[in-house]
């Protein structure tokens, strides 16, 4: 399968050089071919009807904000509605909680099942840039559904530097300790990542605790850890479940004792360490949001939420990290936690990019359909593209954003099919910058299952999110899918391949969904 890199845009500059790992000495963690008839799809639901109308919007704008010309970074002109504009993000919060269901013997509720976030879970094999900025991948393949394909779009950053190489963090962290985070594996989780954290951090950072029940308190002004450990570590042996959730409080004090630790020079970050049930005071992400909208944008401080417990408040949660600019994730187990605290948190700590947007223009003699599968709350009107004032996603050195698109190609038809372009701002100049690549339908895979591994455990994430979300009538299912009986077999032969323990993990949720399901 070919695919297309990135082909730069003139006139736009590279990023300045930003931070890398937050922590040293931290190993990686284990945490983490037939098609079926799309006749009887995984839970016997009748075959989708794929005649509907096309999944993109709006006329292409020319407000390029660097005052280049636009054709140069277009080499057609999209017809209204065959472009897909969305927010990048890179949260996978809802991949990691639909596990935790399963293994509790429990389907996830069909309203938690993200799509993007299961994707975006996944190791992918897209280049890397050489500086800072992205690469842009597309490559798709055909399914067995007639002139049906899947359309990837991924986007990757610069690996993560050494912690050597960046500025020093300023980290609050706002720990629930309601009496829900008495049940095992959330506070005393939480407690340990931070005590694995404070040991690792350097000696120029800085990190202040808040705790939040009926009320907050700031148990640690924000403290230099040189020749301050131990007082950090005493602070998180201190922290025990007591009462109610008021999770507002928690946030609102959170950045305050941010605000007033605020070191300049520093990546200042709030973590939230929470199972999101609120149940006291403000329990809605926009008002909480709202009381604290001036230091998150006056200041730049940005939240990285992790969420903990059986019974999460993941909707919450979700909307607090999108509207904090910033991601979330979900852990249930140690390894997960020392990987969170270990590797994402890195690449959450710092950006390489603010407001990132990404824009796939179909060509409309190719495709006469298609469809964004996920991402239904960070879409982006097409023509708020280039209008840089509108809230996009923030991502960091080490990520990677994938996109999956169900695409209808006209009968017959060859030549160029979409060109992905991603929009983003510099973290400290916030100029814009853009980066773009294409597909032609002669790059397609003859079929899902004969692509790369990686590609095959994008659609094998995909499906399942996909099957997981069955019964919910707003959306037709994806083409191609299959029972989860053969899925589970499919991710079971790519754990394999790519001897990935991540892929292990997925297929073995696949097989206890399928359990669930009586689709063996």
């Amino acid at each position: 399968m070919e695919r297309y890199r990135a082909q730069r845009t003139r006139g736009l500059l590279a990023l300045t050089a930003a931070a890398g790992l937050l922590l040293t000495g931290c190993g990686a963690s284990d945490s983490g071919d037939s098609s079926a008839d799309d006749s009887s799809y995984a839970s016997g639901f009748p075959a989708p009807d794929y005649t509907h109308g096309s999944g993109g919007t709006g006329e292409q704008k020319n407000n390029d904000t660097d005052g280049n010309d636009d054709s140069e970074s277009r080499e057609f002109a999209p017809a209204p509605d065959y472009l897909s504009t969305f927010a990048l993000d890179v949260d996978t919060a809802s991949y990691g909680y639909a596990r935790r269901s399963l293994a509790d013997g429990r389907l996830p509720d069909p309203s938690t099942v993200r799509p993007e976030e299961f994707v975006n879970s996944f190791r992918q094999d897209y280049d890397r840039p050489d500086g800072n900025g992205f690469t842009v991948t597309v490559d798709g393949a055909r399914t067995d559904r007639e002139d049906w394909s899947l359309v990837r779009v991924g986007l990757a950053t610069r690996p993560a530097a050494d912690s050597g190489e960046r500025p020093p963090a300023a980290l609050t962290f706002v720990i629930d300790i309601s009496g829900s985070m008495a049940e095992p594996g959330r506070l005393d989780l939480a407690k340990d990542s931070l005590e694995v954290m404070t040991n690792r951090l350097r000696d120029d950072d800085s990190v202040a605790i808040v705790t939040f029940s009926d009320e907050a308190e700031t148990v640690l002004p924000m403290t230099r850890l040189d020749g301050n450990r131990d007082d950090v570590h005493d602070a998180i042996d201190s922290l025990e479940p007591t009462d109610s959730t008021n999770l507002g409080a928690g946030v609102e004090t959170g950045y305050e004792t941010a605000v007033e630790g605020l070191r300049e020079g520093a990546t200042n970050r709030v973590v939230l360490v929470s199972d999101a049930l609120a149940n006291t005071g403000d329990t809605d992400a926009d008002t909480i949001l709202e009381r604290i909208a001036s230091e998150r944008r006056e200041h730049g401080i940005t939240l990285f939420g992790v969420g903990v417990g059986s019974d999460y408040g993941d909707a919450l949660m979700e909307r607090l990290a999108d509207k904090g600019d910033g991601h979330t994730t979900y852990v249930s187990s140690e390894d997960e936690a020392r990987e969170v605290f270990c590797e994402e948190l890195p690449k959450n700590i710092d950006l390489t990019a603010r407001d990132a947007k990404a824009q796939v223009a179909f060509d409309e003699t190719t495709v006469s359909e298609f469809r964004l599968i996920g991402y239904d709350n960070r879409q982006v009107a097409d023509e708020d593209f280039r209008d840089d004032s509108v809230d996009g996603g923030e991502v960091g050195p080490g990520h990677t954003v994938t996109a999956l698109y169900a695409v209808r190609t006209r009968p017959g038809t060859e030549g160029h099919l979409a060109t992905a372009t991603v929009r983003w701002l510099d973290p400290d100049s916030r100029a814009p910058h853009e980066e773009s690549g294409r597909l032609e339908t002669a790059s397609l895979a003859s079929s899902v299952w004969s692509a790369s591994p990686r590609f095959q455990v994008t659609a094998t994430a995909a499906y399942f999110a996909d099957a997981l979300r069955l019964g919910d009538d707003r959306r037709p299912a994806l083409p191609g899918s299959a029972h989860l009986g053969e899925l589970a077999d499919r991710a079971d032969r790519l754990a394999t391949t790519t001897e990935d323990q991540d892929v292990r993990h997925l297929a073995d949720a696949i097989d206890r969904a399928s359990d669930l399901t009586g689709q063996d």
